[in-house]
């Protein structure tokens, strides 16, 4: 009875039988296929080493007293290149058995004393093979255990749920040979998930090979089944159900595989471990999943907070260009003219940025000064004067009241400061007027003195750089002041850039034309 009990799993097992007797190999041969084991036999030790190389082979049987070498030596050279054979050595008698010290040295599991009968033998082949299933459990665990923390990380780099998923069920198959199934997940029951944005977020369906022989709808059946019954793996004939739960143990989806070879208990803990691993794993994928299409939103959104950002601009820089014909597009230059500057210095494009927005604003509080002012075409009186110079201010005020446009309200206040102190409105000096606002002083003042007036013609290009040598250390900073100069070395292709952003300018007149 016990032996048929066993016999089934002993064919999994296989035997070399070493002795240069032919009559005691072909006997242990017959006597232990009849258990159920594969045997192969051989009379030559030194072939016996080389089958052991070349071959797969569980136990070696063999003889001790052998030509032309002893078992001992045979042991040894196996011992070179496989330590994991169990080896039981055959003796005669056991006074020709070798030392202890010798067994223990080269790892024999033990000895057995010729005899008619094979009960003793057959018990230590039997505590034999129980070890080495010991072993290959261990080492199926083992080995499954890195394979699941080899997929870990293309389970980590989905891109989507449905990735994610499809990833988890053929990890899960791949952990049990000849296995199928489905994995199924409902991310709406998965706590602090939010709104899913894939729609449907609930029935996820897929087979491994296409043998599983359930119907889609076992899916949600069986899941359903989980959250009501708890989060433990459960066994249903040839199917074994694993739920997949998230970092507060929710029950938010279902592993279901399908093997016609039975389970083994190690393979179920397998699969318990996948399925704790796999379920965080989802859980950040699914969460990354809603993460992204947050950002997406707020992406869009802030194209489109941008883009009417942009249109506010200008709208405000065309009512300033409004307001006098003769400085239409002059914004537009200052803020080019200022950029330029800008990135030449070397600042990030946050700031080049910043510079080009207060360039275009720096006049904005002209909006609030008489028309009559601005277009006058004879020189100022002291009373215009000041209340044109309070632009500054007024511009400063206009923008301060729109949020979007604060951090540029100390650049348009002081772009009228000078680098000796004379300037205004606050009669700053050197450093303590902000980089930006001497960066717009000086593309400002070479506009202006490049630009048409209705009571001056404008400086020719040769002119105006040597206002601005003139200049540098009273009026303008004199490192901004050389390093525009340096820019403008390449002024023709200055200008046809300007000409292809901003268009003609007309107040700019025909001798203009020719002087760029």
């Amino acid at each position: 009875m016990r032996k048929n009990k066993v016999s089934a799993h002993r064919k999994d097992f296989s035997i070399l039988a070493l002795d240069d007797d032919q009559v005691m190999t072909l006997t242990l041969q017959s006597y232990f296929e009849a258990s159920g084991y594969h045997v192969d036999t051989e009379n030559d030790p030194v072939a016996a080493v080389e089958r052991v190389r070349n071959g797969k082979y569980d136990i070696l049987l063999l003889d001790f007293l052998m030509s032309p070498i002893l078992g001992d030596e045979v042991v040894s050279r196996i011992r070179e290149f496989n330590k994991d054979i169990y080896i039981i050595l055959l003796t005669g008698h056991k006074s020709m058995a070798p030392p202890l010290k010798t067994i223990r040295e080269l790892d024999i599991q033990g000895y057995y004393e010729k005899s008619d009968r094979f009960d003793q033998l057959e018990l230590l082949i039997e505590s034999c093979v129980k070890s080495i299933s010991q072993m290959r459990t261990i080492r199926s665990y083992r080995d499954g255990l890195n394979h699941i923390l080899d997929g870990l990380p293309a389970l980590y780099r989905s891109e989507s749920a449905q990735d994610a998923l499809t990833t988890v069920l053929h990890g899960a198959v791949s952990l049990l040979p000849g296995a199928d199934g489905f994995a199924y997940i409902d991310a709406g029951h998965l706590a602090g998930i939010g709104d899913f944005p894939e729609g449907d977020h609930s029935f996820r369906f897929f087979c491994g090979e296409g043998k599983y022989r359930g119907e889609p709808q076992d899916g949600e059946k069986v899941y359903t089944a989980f959250r009501a019954g708890g989060a433990a793996a459960r066994r249903s004939g040839d199917l074994l159900l694993t739920p997949l739960t998230g970092d507060k143990h929710e029950v938010f989806g279902v592993i279901c595989l399908e093997t016609s070879q039975g389970w083994r208990s190690d393979l179920e803990q397998l699969l318990e471990v996948f399925a704790r691993q796999a379920g965080s794993a989802l859980c950040n994928v699914l969460f990354r999943t809603v993460i992204d299409a947050k950002n997406r939103e707020l992406r869009d959104a802030y194209t489109t907070m941008h883009a009417n950002y942009l249109e506010m601009v200008d709208a405000m820089r065309q009512m300033v260009d409004a307001k006098d014909l003769y400085t239409r597009g002059h914004s537009d230059r200052v803020a080019y003219y200022a950029q330029l500057i800008a990135r030449r210095l070397g600042r990030d494009e946050t700031y080049v940025e910043r510079v080009r927005i207060a360039g275009l604003f720096h006049d904005i509080g002209k909006l609030g000064t008489d028309d009559v002012i601005l277009r006058k075409d004879s020189a100022l009186t002291e009373s215009e004067y000041a209340e044109i110079k309070n632009h500054c201010q007024r511009g400063e005020r206009i923008l301060s009241s729109l949020s979007a446009f604060s951090d540029v309200c100390p650049f348009v206040r002081s772009h009228h400061e000078r680098w000796d102190g004379r300037g205004y409105p606050d009669g700053l000096s050197g450093t303590d007027i902000p980089e930006p606002a001497r960066i717009i002083n000086v593309a400002d003042s070479f506009d202006a003195m490049t630009s048409h007036r209705g009571y001056r013609e404008e400086l020719s290009l040769e002119q105006a750089i040597a206002q601005l040598r003139q200049g540098r250390g009273t009026q303008f900073d004199p490192e901004i002041a050389d390093l525009f100069i340096d820019i403008l070395s390449d002024y023709p292709a200055i200008c046809r850039e300007l000409a292809w952003t901003f268009g003609p300018d007309p107040s700019q007149s025909e001798t203009n034309e020719v002087r760029k």
